[in-house]
C-alpha cells in the first residue's frame, strides 16, 4: 500500500469530522433560536452562524497544525500548547464575532455569548468551544493510533502465520526429493536409462506444480488428486506393480476445498513404511466422504505393518500435517491415527466442508 494512502485517508477523515462537528453546532444554535426568534429573522441568523462556524473551522485547522508540531514533545509541553493555542485562537475569534455582529448582515445576532454560560466564569465561550474541540481532537487521534497499532499487530501475526505455513509445507519437499534422487541414481547405476529419464521428467512436472501452488492455497479435492498423481507417477517407476492405489471419492467431495498438497505426505508416509518394507508391496486406499453436513473426512490407509504406536505415527510428515492443519483450521479439525483391520495403518483427516 502506498504511504500516501493512509495520509489521504486521515486527511479526509479530519475534514469529515470538521464538517460534521461544526455543522452539528450550527444546527444546535438554529434549533435553540427557533424557540424564541421570529421566523422572518431565521434566515439571517443561519447565515451568521454559518460564517461564524467557518471561522471556527479555520482557527481549529490552525490548532491542528500546532498540535501536530508538538505531538512528539513531552506531555507537559503538549498541554501548554493546547492552553496557549486555544487562548490565542479565542482572542482572534472574539473580535471577529464583534465585527460580524456590528455589520449590517448580522445586526440582529449576538455572537459573543450565544445566550449560554461558559463552563466557568473565567473561560469565555470561544475558549470553551476550542478547548472542547481540542479534547475531541486528541481523543480521536489517540483512538486512530490505537487502531493503527492494532492493525500492525494483526499484520505481524498474519505474516508469522503465513511464514509458519510455508515452513511446514516446504520442509516436506527435501525429504521426498532425497528419496527420488536416490532412486534415479540407482536406476542410472543399473543402466535403466529409460526409467531414469521417465522419473526425471515426472519429477520436473511435480516440482513445477509444487512451486506454482502456494501452501496457503486451498484447491478442490479433484484437483488435489491430480497433483497426487504426479507424485504417484514417480513412485510407480520405483515400485512398478508392487504399488497399488485405490481411490474412492463420494461425488459431493470432488469439489470440496482442501489445503494444497495435503495428500502427498500422507501417501508418502504409507509408501515409506508399508510398501517399501514389503517385498510383495501393498495397497494404499484413498477415500473421501462427508462425515456430516459440515465436515469432510479424508482417509489414507495401507495394508502394511504400521500401528498407532509405531514410529510412523510421529514421523516428520505426519507432524507437519498436524501442525499445518492446526495453523489453517485451529480447533476445527481432527487428525485421527488408527490401525486398519486385519492389518495396516490409516490416517483420517477431518476438516470443515467448504466449496468455492
Amino acid at each position: 500500500m502506498s504511504v500516501r494512502a493512509p495520509m489521504l485517508r486521515r486527511e479526509v477523515q479530519f475534514w469529515l469530522f470538521q464538517l460534521l462537528g461544526w455543522g452539528t453546532w450550527v444546527v444546535m444554535l438554529v434549533l435553540r433560536d427557533l424557540t424564541f426568534v421570529p421566523a422572518e429573522y431565521m434566515l439571517e441568523r443561519i447565515g451568521v452562524f454559518l460564517v461564524d462556524a467557518a471561522i471556527g473551522m479555520i482557527l481549529t485547522t490552525g490548532l491542528r497544525y500546532l498540535y501536530r508540531a508538538v505531538w512528539e514533545q513531552m506531555v507537559f509541553l503538549r498541554i501548554v500548547a493546547v492552553v496557549l493555542g486555544c487562548w490565542v485562537a479565542s482572542q482572534t475569534w472574539r473580535p471577529l464575532k464583534v465585527l460580524i455582529t456590528d455589520s449590517e448582515f448580522g445586526a440582529s445576532v449576538d455572537l459573543t455569548g450565544y445566550g449560554w454560560v461558559s463552563f466557568t466564569s473565567m473561560v469565555p465561550i470561544s475558549m470553551s468551544i476550542l478547548l472542547i474541540w481540542s479534547v475531541l481532537y486528541f481523543c480521536i487521534k489517540y483512538y486512530q493510533l490505537f487502531q493503527h497499532e492494532k492493525e500492525k499487530s494483526l499484520r505481524s501475526e498474519a505474516l508469522a502465520h503465513e511464514a509458519q505455513l510455508r515452513m511446514l509445507r516446504y520442509q516436506l519437499n527435501p525429504h521426498f526429493l532425497f528419496n527420488t534422487l536416490n532412486a534415479i541414481s540407482t536406476l542410472i547405476l543399473v543402466q535403466s536409462t529409460d526409467q531414469a529419464n521417465a522419473m526425471v521428467t515426472r519429477l520436473s512436472k511435480f516440482l513445477r506444480y509444487s512451486l506454482e501452488h502456494d501452501p496457503l492455497d486451498t484447491v478442490d479435492l479433484d484437483h488435489e488428486l491430480g497433483s497426487l498423481n504426479l507424485y504417484l507417477d514417480i513412485e510407480k517407476v520405483r515400485f512398478e506393480e508392487r504399488l497399488v492405489i485405490k481411490v474412492d471419492l463420494a461425488p459431493e467431495t470432488e469439489k470440496a476445498l482442501v489445503p494444497s498438497m495435503i495428500l502427498q505426505p500422507l501417501v508418502e508416509n504409507s509408501i515409506k513404511h508399508a510398501i517399501a518394507r514389503s517385498e510383495e508391496g501393498g495397497t494404499i486406499w484413498i477415500s473421501a466422504y462427508r462425515c456430516d453436513r459440515n465436515q469432510l473426512c479424508i482417509t489414507v490407509a495401507d495394508d502394511g505393518p504400521g500401528s498407532v504406536s509405531h514410529p510412523t505415527s510421529i514421523g516428520v510428515g505426519l507432524k507437519n500435517i498436524r501442525d499445518r492443519l492446526q495453523e489453517i483450521y485451529g480447533d476445527a479439525h481432527k487428525l485421527v491415527l488408527s490401525e486398519r483391520k486385519p492389518k495396516g495403518f490409516q490416517v483420517m483427516v477431518m476438516i470443515p466442508y467448504e466449496t468455492k
